[in-house]
Protein backbone atom coordinates (compact mmCIF):
# COMPACT_ATOMS: atom_id res chain seq x y z
CA UNK A 1 0.00 0.00 0.00
CA UNK A 2 3.03 2.33 -0.08
CA UNK A 3 1.96 3.51 -3.53
CA UNK A 4 -1.62 4.35 -2.46
CA UNK A 5 -2.74 7.98 -2.75
CA UNK A 6 -4.93 9.36 0.02
CA UNK A 7 -4.27 13.14 -0.10
CA UNK A 8 -2.81 14.19 -3.44
CA UNK A 9 -4.17 13.15 -6.88
CA UNK A 10 -2.36 11.05 -9.45
CA UNK A 11 -1.11 12.38 -12.77
CA UNK A 12 -3.07 12.32 -16.02
CA UNK A 13 -3.24 8.81 -17.50
CA UNK A 14 -1.64 7.57 -20.71
CA UNK A 15 -4.96 7.49 -22.59
CA UNK A 16 -5.50 11.22 -22.01
CA UNK A 17 -1.88 11.80 -23.02
CA UNK A 18 -2.62 10.29 -26.45
CA UNK A 19 -5.67 12.51 -26.93
CA UNK A 20 -3.75 15.63 -25.88
CA UNK A 21 -0.78 14.96 -28.17
CA UNK A 22 -2.98 14.33 -31.23
CA UNK A 23 -5.67 16.94 -30.52
CA UNK A 24 -4.76 19.50 -33.20
CA UNK A 25 -3.51 17.19 -35.96
CA UNK A 26 -6.77 16.52 -37.81
CA UNK A 27 -7.00 12.83 -36.97
CA UNK A 28 -9.63 10.80 -35.16
CA UNK A 29 -8.70 9.38 -31.77
CA UNK A 30 -10.84 6.53 -30.45
CA UNK A 31 -10.66 5.38 -26.85
CA UNK A 32 -11.94 1.84 -26.43
CA UNK A 33 -13.73 2.10 -23.10
CA UNK A 34 -17.25 2.11 -21.58
CA UNK A 35 -17.13 5.93 -21.14
CA UNK A 36 -15.04 6.84 -18.10
CA UNK A 37 -11.84 7.78 -19.94
CA UNK A 38 -13.58 10.32 -22.14
CA UNK A 39 -15.37 12.12 -19.30
CA UNK A 40 -12.16 12.33 -17.26
CA UNK A 41 -10.25 13.65 -20.25
CA UNK A 42 -12.63 16.35 -21.40
CA UNK A 43 -13.65 17.62 -17.94
CA UNK A 44 -10.19 17.66 -16.33
CA UNK A 45 -7.24 17.29 -18.70
CA UNK A 46 -8.11 19.14 -21.91
CA UNK A 47 -8.16 22.94 -21.75
CA UNK A 48 -8.96 23.24 -25.50
CA UNK A 49 -12.20 21.25 -25.28
CA UNK A 50 -14.63 24.20 -25.43
CA UNK A 51 -12.66 26.41 -27.82
CA UNK A 52 -11.31 24.10 -30.51
CA UNK A 53 -12.86 21.08 -32.24
CA UNK A 54 -11.17 17.69 -32.35
CA UNK A 55 -12.37 14.24 -33.35
CA UNK A 56 -12.11 12.35 -30.06
CA UNK A 57 -14.51 9.47 -29.49
CA UNK A 58 -15.28 6.77 -26.96
CA UNK A 59 -16.36 3.35 -28.17
CA UNK A 60 -19.05 2.85 -25.52
CA UNK A 61 -17.83 -0.67 -24.75
CA UNK A 62 -20.63 -2.71 -23.15
CA UNK A 63 -20.21 -5.50 -20.64
CA UNK A 64 -21.43 -8.19 -23.02
CA UNK A 65 -19.20 -6.94 -25.85
CA UNK A 66 -16.22 -6.95 -23.52
CA UNK A 67 -16.95 -10.50 -22.36
CA UNK A 68 -17.68 -11.86 -25.85
CA UNK A 69 -14.88 -9.91 -27.53
CA UNK A 70 -17.15 -8.29 -30.10
CA UNK A 71 -14.51 -6.43 -32.13
CA UNK A 72 -16.76 -6.33 -35.19
CA UNK A 73 -19.00 -3.68 -33.62
CA UNK A 74 -15.95 -1.60 -32.64
CA UNK A 75 -14.56 -1.73 -36.19
CA UNK A 76 -17.94 -0.95 -37.73
CA UNK A 77 -18.46 2.13 -35.55
CA UNK A 78 -14.97 3.44 -36.34
CA UNK A 79 -15.41 2.97 -40.09
CA UNK A 80 -18.86 4.56 -40.08
CA UNK A 81 -17.59 7.66 -38.27
CA UNK A 82 -14.51 7.86 -40.50
CA UNK A 83 -16.55 7.66 -43.69
CA UNK A 84 -18.55 10.67 -42.57
CA UNK A 85 -15.80 12.78 -40.99
CA UNK A 86 -12.83 11.84 -43.21
CA UNK A 87 -10.00 12.30 -40.70
CA UNK A 88 -6.32 12.50 -41.69
CA UNK A 89 -5.62 9.39 -39.61
CA UNK A 90 -7.21 7.14 -37.00
CA UNK A 91 -5.54 6.45 -33.64
CA UNK A 92 -6.78 3.68 -31.35
CA UNK A 93 -6.11 3.81 -27.61
CA UNK A 94 -6.89 1.11 -25.07
CA UNK A 95 -8.26 1.44 -21.55
CA UNK A 96 -7.91 -1.14 -18.72
CA UNK A 97 -10.81 -3.41 -19.76
CA UNK A 98 -9.73 -4.15 -23.38
CA UNK A 99 -6.17 -4.46 -22.09
CA UNK A 100 -7.18 -7.15 -19.61
CA UNK A 101 -9.25 -8.90 -22.30
CA UNK A 102 -6.27 -9.00 -24.68
CA UNK A 103 -7.92 -7.02 -27.47
CA UNK A 104 -5.69 -7.13 -30.55
CA UNK A 105 -5.44 -3.43 -31.41
CA UNK A 106 -2.73 -3.74 -34.10
CA UNK A 107 -4.97 -6.19 -35.97
CA UNK A 108 -8.00 -3.91 -35.60
CA UNK A 109 -5.92 -1.01 -36.90
CA UNK A 110 -4.79 -3.06 -39.91
CA UNK A 111 -8.35 -4.09 -40.78
CA UNK A 112 -9.62 -0.53 -40.38
CA UNK A 113 -6.91 0.90 -42.61
CA UNK A 114 -7.58 -1.70 -45.30
CA UNK A 115 -11.31 -0.97 -45.24
CA UNK A 116 -11.12 2.83 -45.11
CA UNK A 117 -7.84 3.66 -46.82
CA UNK A 118 -7.09 6.01 -43.92
CA UNK A 119 -3.77 5.59 -42.07
CA UNK A 120 -4.61 3.85 -38.81
CA UNK A 121 -2.38 2.96 -35.88
CA UNK A 122 -2.77 1.71 -32.33
CA UNK A 123 -1.12 3.36 -29.34
CA UNK A 124 -0.54 0.62 -26.73
CA UNK A 125 -2.01 2.33 -23.67
CA UNK A 126 -3.82 0.60 -20.81
CA UNK A 127 -4.81 3.40 -18.44
CA UNK A 128 -2.23 2.22 -15.90
CA UNK A 129 0.60 4.60 -16.84
CA UNK A 130 0.97 8.38 -16.81
CA UNK A 131 0.49 10.89 -19.60
CA UNK A 132 4.17 11.04 -20.59
CA UNK A 133 4.07 7.46 -21.81
CA UNK A 134 0.82 7.86 -23.77
CA UNK A 135 1.61 11.23 -25.35
CA UNK A 136 5.16 10.11 -26.08
CA UNK A 137 4.00 6.99 -27.93
CA UNK A 138 1.44 9.04 -29.87
CA UNK A 139 4.07 11.50 -31.12
CA UNK A 140 6.37 8.56 -31.84
CA UNK A 141 3.67 7.12 -34.12
CA UNK A 142 3.33 10.47 -35.92
CA UNK A 143 7.10 10.56 -36.48
CA UNK A 144 7.06 7.02 -37.84
CA UNK A 145 4.11 7.43 -40.19
CA UNK A 146 3.91 11.02 -41.40
CA UNK A 147 7.29 12.78 -41.48
CA UNK A 148 8.57 12.98 -45.05
CA UNK A 149 12.19 12.85 -46.20
CA UNK A 150 13.78 16.21 -46.99
CA UNK A 151 13.63 15.62 -50.74
CA UNK A 152 9.84 15.15 -50.55
CA UNK A 153 9.02 17.93 -48.10
CA UNK A 154 7.42 20.71 -50.15
CA UNK A 155 8.29 23.70 -48.01
CA UNK A 156 8.08 26.62 -50.42
CA UNK A 157 9.45 29.07 -47.87
CA UNK A 158 12.69 27.10 -47.70
CA UNK A 159 13.28 26.47 -51.41
CA UNK A 160 15.45 29.54 -51.83
CA UNK A 161 16.93 29.51 -48.34
CA UNK A 162 20.69 29.18 -48.07
CA UNK A 163 22.18 26.19 -46.30
CA UNK A 164 23.21 28.44 -43.44
CA UNK A 165 19.58 29.35 -42.91
CA UNK A 166 18.57 25.71 -42.92
CA UNK A 167 21.05 25.10 -40.14
CA UNK A 168 18.97 27.38 -37.90
CA UNK A 169 15.72 25.42 -38.34
CA UNK A 170 14.55 23.61 -35.20
CA UNK A 171 11.62 21.43 -34.12
CA UNK A 172 10.30 21.68 -30.57
CA UNK A 173 9.18 18.22 -29.44
CA UNK A 174 6.88 17.48 -26.52
CA UNK A 175 4.77 20.64 -26.40
CA UNK A 176 1.32 19.86 -24.96
CA UNK A 177 -1.03 21.83 -22.67
CA UNK A 178 -0.55 19.15 -20.02
CA UNK A 179 2.94 20.54 -19.33
CA UNK A 180 2.92 24.05 -20.80
CA UNK A 181 -0.64 25.30 -20.52
CA UNK A 182 -2.25 27.52 -23.19
CA UNK A 183 -0.67 28.06 -26.59
CA UNK A 184 0.55 31.57 -25.77
CA UNK A 185 2.69 30.08 -22.98
CA UNK A 186 4.29 27.72 -25.49
CA UNK A 187 4.84 30.64 -27.86
CA UNK A 188 7.21 32.21 -25.32
CA UNK A 189 9.60 29.31 -25.91
CA UNK A 190 9.60 30.02 -29.62
CA UNK A 191 10.33 33.70 -29.04
CA UNK A 192 13.13 32.87 -26.61
CA UNK A 193 14.93 30.73 -29.18
CA UNK A 194 14.24 33.19 -32.00
CA UNK A 195 16.20 35.78 -30.03
CA UNK A 196 19.24 33.55 -30.52
CA UNK A 197 18.70 33.34 -34.27
CA UNK A 198 16.77 30.06 -34.46
CA UNK A 199 13.78 29.53 -36.74
CA UNK A 200 11.01 27.29 -35.43
CA UNK A 201 10.16 24.73 -38.11
CA UNK A 202 7.44 22.92 -36.14
CA UNK A 203 6.10 22.54 -32.63
CA UNK A 204 5.04 19.02 -31.61
CA UNK A 205 2.12 19.13 -31.21
CA UNK A 206 0.46 22.39 -30.32
CA UNK A 207 -0.04 25.31 -32.67
CA UNK A 208 0.97 23.41 -35.83
CA UNK A 209 -0.84 21.17 -38.30
CA UNK A 210 0.03 17.64 -39.41
CA UNK A 211 1.25 19.10 -42.70
CA UNK A 212 3.80 21.23 -40.88
CA UNK A 213 4.92 18.33 -38.68
CA UNK A 214 5.43 16.24 -41.82
CA UNK A 215 8.23 18.68 -42.82
CA UNK A 216 10.18 18.08 -39.62
CA UNK A 217 13.03 16.41 -41.51
CA UNK A 218 13.97 19.87 -42.82
CA UNK A 219 15.16 20.92 -39.36
CA UNK A 220 18.83 20.86 -38.43
CA UNK A 221 18.18 19.92 -34.80
CA UNK A 222 15.34 18.79 -32.55
CA UNK A 223 14.83 20.14 -29.04
CA UNK A 224 13.04 17.86 -26.57
CA UNK A 225 11.34 20.41 -24.32
CA UNK A 226 9.58 17.77 -22.21
CA UNK A 227 9.97 14.02 -21.79
CA UNK A 228 6.87 13.60 -23.98
CA UNK A 229 9.01 14.41 -27.04
CA UNK A 230 11.90 12.04 -26.40
CA UNK A 231 10.51 9.04 -28.29
CA UNK A 232 9.78 11.14 -31.39
CA UNK A 233 13.29 12.64 -31.25
CA UNK A 234 14.82 9.16 -31.33
CA UNK A 235 12.68 8.18 -34.33
CA UNK A 236 13.66 11.33 -36.26
CA UNK A 237 17.31 10.73 -35.45
CA UNK A 238 17.10 7.12 -36.64
CA UNK A 239 15.18 7.89 -39.85
CA UNK A 240 16.74 11.19 -40.90
CA UNK A 241 19.89 11.55 -38.81
CA UNK A 242 18.58 14.70 -37.10
CA UNK A 243 20.45 15.29 -33.82
CA UNK A 244 18.52 16.25 -30.71
CA UNK A 245 19.16 17.96 -27.40
CA UNK A 246 17.05 17.78 -24.24
CA UNK A 247 16.07 20.95 -22.42
CA UNK A 248 13.45 23.70 -22.34
CA UNK A 249 14.33 27.37 -22.89
CA UNK A 250 13.88 29.23 -19.60
CA UNK A 251 15.71 32.24 -18.21
CA UNK A 252 19.51 32.25 -18.43
CA UNK A 253 19.50 28.55 -19.32
CA UNK A 254 18.25 29.46 -22.83
CA UNK A 255 21.73 30.65 -23.82
CA UNK A 256 23.28 27.34 -22.74
CA UNK A 257 20.59 25.46 -24.64
CA UNK A 258 21.26 27.48 -27.79
CA UNK A 259 24.99 26.72 -27.54
CA UNK A 260 24.23 23.00 -27.23
CA UNK A 261 21.94 23.18 -30.27
CA UNK A 262 24.73 24.74 -32.31
CA UNK A 263 27.14 22.04 -31.15
CA UNK A 264 24.65 19.35 -32.19
CA UNK A 265 24.20 20.93 -35.63
CA UNK A 266 27.98 21.04 -36.09
CA UNK A 267 28.30 17.37 -35.20
CA UNK A 268 30.17 17.95 -31.97
CA UNK A 269 29.71 15.26 -29.34
CA UNK A 270 27.80 16.72 -26.42
CA UNK A 271 25.57 15.30 -23.70
CA UNK A 272 22.02 15.27 -25.06
CA UNK A 273 20.60 16.34 -21.69
CA UNK A 274 21.78 19.95 -21.73
CA UNK A 275 20.64 21.02 -18.27
CA UNK A 276 22.70 18.21 -16.70
CA UNK A 277 25.90 19.93 -17.79
CA UNK A 278 24.63 23.31 -16.54
CA UNK A 279 23.65 22.24 -13.04
CA UNK A 280 26.00 23.25 -10.24
CA UNK A 281 28.59 20.71 -9.11
CA UNK A 282 28.47 19.21 -5.63
CA UNK A 283 31.51 21.28 -4.64
CA UNK A 284 29.77 24.51 -5.66
CA UNK A 285 26.49 23.59 -4.02
CA UNK A 286 28.07 23.62 -0.58
CA UNK A 287 31.10 22.35 1.25
CA UNK A 288 31.24 18.56 1.29
CA UNK A 289 31.54 17.27 4.85
CA UNK A 290 32.02 13.80 6.25
CA UNK A 291 28.37 12.83 6.01
CA UNK A 292 27.30 10.39 3.30
CA UNK A 293 24.25 12.47 2.54
CA UNK A 294 24.21 13.90 -0.99
CA UNK A 295 24.74 17.68 -1.07
CA UNK A 296 21.78 18.04 -3.41
CA UNK A 297 19.66 16.25 -0.84
CA UNK A 298 20.15 19.33 1.33
CA UNK A 299 19.48 21.76 -1.52
CA UNK A 300 17.88 25.11 -0.72
CA UNK A 301 15.09 24.77 -3.31
CA UNK A 302 13.03 21.71 -4.25
CA UNK A 303 11.16 21.47 -7.56
CA UNK A 304 8.47 18.83 -8.14
CA UNK A 305 7.31 17.79 -11.60
CA UNK A 306 8.21 16.58 -15.08
CA UNK A 307 11.98 15.97 -15.39
CA UNK A 308 12.89 18.06 -18.48
CA UNK A 309 10.94 21.20 -17.61
CA UNK A 310 11.92 21.07 -13.94
CA UNK A 311 15.53 20.17 -14.75
CA UNK A 312 15.73 23.16 -17.08
CA UNK A 313 14.13 25.44 -14.50
CA UNK A 314 16.58 24.16 -11.88
CA UNK A 315 19.51 24.98 -14.16
CA UNK A 316 18.10 28.47 -14.80
CA UNK A 317 17.70 29.14 -11.06
CA UNK A 318 21.22 27.94 -10.28
CA UNK A 319 22.72 29.97 -13.13
CA UNK A 320 20.82 33.13 -12.28
CA UNK A 321 20.73 33.08 -8.48
CA UNK A 322 23.43 30.62 -7.41
CA UNK A 323 20.92 28.77 -5.21
CA UNK A 324 21.17 24.99 -4.95
CA UNK A 325 18.20 23.12 -6.41
CA UNK A 326 17.02 19.51 -6.47
CA UNK A 327 14.27 17.97 -8.59
CA UNK A 328 11.81 15.35 -7.33
CA UNK A 329 10.09 13.61 -10.24
CA UNK A 330 6.90 11.59 -9.58
CA UNK A 331 6.54 10.44 -13.20
CA UNK A 332 7.55 7.07 -14.63
CA UNK A 333 9.91 7.87 -17.51
CA UNK A 334 13.01 9.42 -15.97
CA UNK A 335 15.88 7.30 -17.28
CA UNK A 336 18.75 9.55 -18.31
CA UNK A 337 16.73 12.70 -17.57
CA UNK A 338 17.62 13.27 -13.92
CA UNK A 339 20.92 14.68 -12.72
CA UNK A 340 22.87 13.29 -9.73
CA UNK A 341 21.07 14.22 -6.54
CA UNK A 342 17.68 14.53 -8.22
CA UNK A 343 15.30 11.67 -7.49
CA UNK A 344 12.48 9.69 -9.05
CA UNK A 345 9.76 9.43 -6.41
CA UNK A 346 7.13 6.70 -6.43
CA UNK A 347 3.97 7.32 -4.48
CA UNK A 348 2.57 9.85 -2.02
CA UNK A 349 4.22 8.38 1.06
CA UNK A 350 7.69 8.49 -0.49
CA UNK A 351 7.13 12.06 -1.72
CA UNK A 352 6.05 13.20 1.74
CA UNK A 353 9.16 11.61 3.22
CA UNK A 354 11.47 13.32 0.68
CA UNK A 355 9.89 16.70 1.44
CA UNK A 356 10.47 16.60 5.19
CA UNK A 357 13.75 18.51 4.94
CA UNK A 358 12.61 20.95 2.22
CA UNK A 359 12.91 24.65 2.98
CA UNK A 360 11.65 26.16 -0.30
CA UNK A 361 9.28 24.16 -2.52
CA UNK A 362 8.06 24.97 -6.04
CA UNK A 363 5.20 22.69 -7.09
CA UNK A 364 1.57 22.38 -8.07
CA UNK A 365 -0.67 23.80 -5.32
CA UNK A 366 -2.20 20.37 -4.66
CA UNK A 367 1.15 19.25 -3.22
CA UNK A 368 0.88 21.76 -0.38
CA UNK A 369 -0.99 19.42 2.06
CA UNK A 370 1.95 16.97 2.17
CA UNK A 371 4.63 19.65 2.50
CA UNK A 372 6.14 20.74 5.83
CA UNK A 373 4.13 23.58 7.37
CA UNK A 374 7.26 25.66 7.92
CA UNK A 375 8.41 25.33 4.28
CA UNK A 376 8.11 28.29 1.92
CA UNK A 377 5.80 27.18 -0.89
CA UNK A 378 5.64 28.70 -4.41
CA UNK A 379 2.76 27.64 -6.63
CA UNK A 380 3.51 26.38 -10.15
CA UNK A 381 0.26 24.75 -11.38
CA UNK A 382 0.68 21.69 -13.60
CA UNK A 383 -2.38 20.82 -15.69
CA UNK A 384 -1.35 17.15 -15.86
CA UNK A 385 -1.63 17.05 -12.06
CA UNK A 386 -4.40 19.42 -10.98
CA UNK A 387 -6.35 19.66 -14.23
CA UNK A 388 -8.25 22.88 -14.90
CA UNK A 389 -8.56 23.88 -11.23
CA UNK A 390 -5.93 26.61 -11.55
CA UNK A 391 -6.42 27.43 -15.23
CA UNK A 392 -7.33 31.07 -14.58
CA UNK A 393 -4.14 31.49 -12.58
CA UNK A 394 -2.10 29.73 -15.27
CA UNK A 395 -3.41 32.13 -17.92
CA UNK A 396 -2.31 35.09 -15.80
CA UNK A 397 1.19 33.69 -15.30
CA UNK A 398 4.10 34.38 -17.66
CA UNK A 399 5.02 31.66 -20.14
CA UNK A 400 7.37 28.93 -19.04
CA UNK A 401 10.36 30.53 -20.72
CA UNK A 402 9.81 33.70 -18.67
CA UNK A 403 8.85 31.99 -15.41
CA UNK A 404 11.85 33.23 -13.42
Amino acid sequence: MRQAYRIIPIYTADVSGVCSALYELGGMTVMHDPSGCNSTYNTHDEIRWYDEDSLIFISGLTEIDAIMGNDEKFIHDIEEAASELKPRFIALASSPIPYMNGTDFPAIAEVTEQDTGIPTFAVPTNGMHDYVRGAGMALEAIAEHFVLPKSHAEDVSNKNTEEKGRNRLVNLLGVTPLDFGPLDHAETMKRSLEQYGWQINSMWAMGDSLDQLSKSADAAVNVVVSSVGLRAAKVLQRKFGTPYVVGAPVGRFTEKLSEAMEAAVNGEKEDNVVYAACRMSAENLQDVNDTKESPRHRAEITLIGEPVTMGSLAAAIELQYGRSVRVLCPLEETEGLLTPGDEAVCGEEMMEQKLKDAGIIVADPLYRPICPKDAQFFELPHIAFSGRIYLKKIKQMPGFADFI
